[in-house]
């Protein structure tokens, strides 16, 4: 072999031996990761980000873990409600890694294990609540839902910030009886309102009545305006007793007017 030739592959040799030692040196940690660096089987610290400079062969990334919120979904849960209603509930966790550290160190799959803890906490707290807490008082099933599942990521460097109740589905059966009683709680109030409509109504006649017994003129005011609103109809002809207190004092001023009859006498 030529011994230019062989000095060429010795060359690309060393360079390809340069090149894997600088990139087991040299790596590049984005402004939303941090690496989790070993030396020789222990935690070396966390760096990050940017450019870091390794130890050769002494020192390796164990992992780049992401410090964004992460949204994940919790698969539909069938759960029993403390008042005895099957339903299914779904919901969402956002969370984000605070220590990187932990979330290498003290869990194998630090989203995974998220999620198995937001699904039984989900069964455990839905099971305890009734179906109207979890149909009207949402936030506070959330609000437990959160501490709860925080309180257990915690130890491995997860934050858990929201936790939010998605969807309830019901059975058909219980959609129909829901249906029923809130169509009779609409008929109950309408009932309630007519009844106070109607209560409103026979007061103010009660008291219109009132008015017109102690004012007799006002009977007749109410007459004369009756009459004036039938007259607005030209199509119709009606029959509209006139009461005597209103036509007195004409008969007699008549009666006073009529000349006195006189019975001649006989003597003449």
């Amino acid at each position: 072999m030529p011994s230019g030739t062989f000095g060429l592959i010795i060359g690309a040799i060393i360079l390809f031996f340069i090149f894997i030692v600088l990139s087991s040196v040299i790596k590049i940690v984005q402004e939303y990761e941090r690496a989790v660096v070993f030396r020789l089987g222990r935690l070396a610290g966390v760096r990050g980000p940017g450019l870091i400079l390794l130890w050769p062969f002494i020192e390796w990334v164990r992992a780049k873990v992401d410090l964004r919120v992460v949204p994940m979904n919790v698969p539909p849960q069938e759960v029993i409600t403390r008042d005895n209603v099957t339903v299914k509930v779904n919901a969402v966790v956002y969370f984000r890694v605070v220590d990187p550290a932990a979330a290498v160190l003290k869990v194998l799959d630090h989203i995974q294990a998220t999620s198995q803890i937001a699904q039984t906490t989900l069964r455990s707290v839905v099971g305890q609540s009734e179906l109207d807490e979890l149909l009207a008082h949402r936030e506070r099933i959330n609000e437990r839902l959160q501490r709860i599942i925080d309180e257990q990521t915690l130890a491995w460097g997860v934050k858990v910030s929201v936790v939010e109740v998605k969807d309830v589905e019901l059975p058909q059966a219980m959609q129909r009886a829901m249906a029923r009683q809130a169509e009779a709680e609409r008929e109950k109030r309408a009932k309630i309102i007519h009844a106070e409509g109607e209560l409103q109504a026979s007061q103010t006649l009660a008291e219109a009545a009132r008015i017109i017994a102690a004012q007799p003129a006002a009977l007749q005011l109410r007459y004369l305006q009756t009459l004036t609103e039938i007259a607005s109809e030209r199509n119709s002809t009606v029959i509209f007793p006139i009461p005597l207190d209103l036509i007195s004092p004409f008969i007699g001023a008549a009666r006073a007017r009529e000349p006195v009859a006189t019975i001649p006498s006989n003597d003449g």
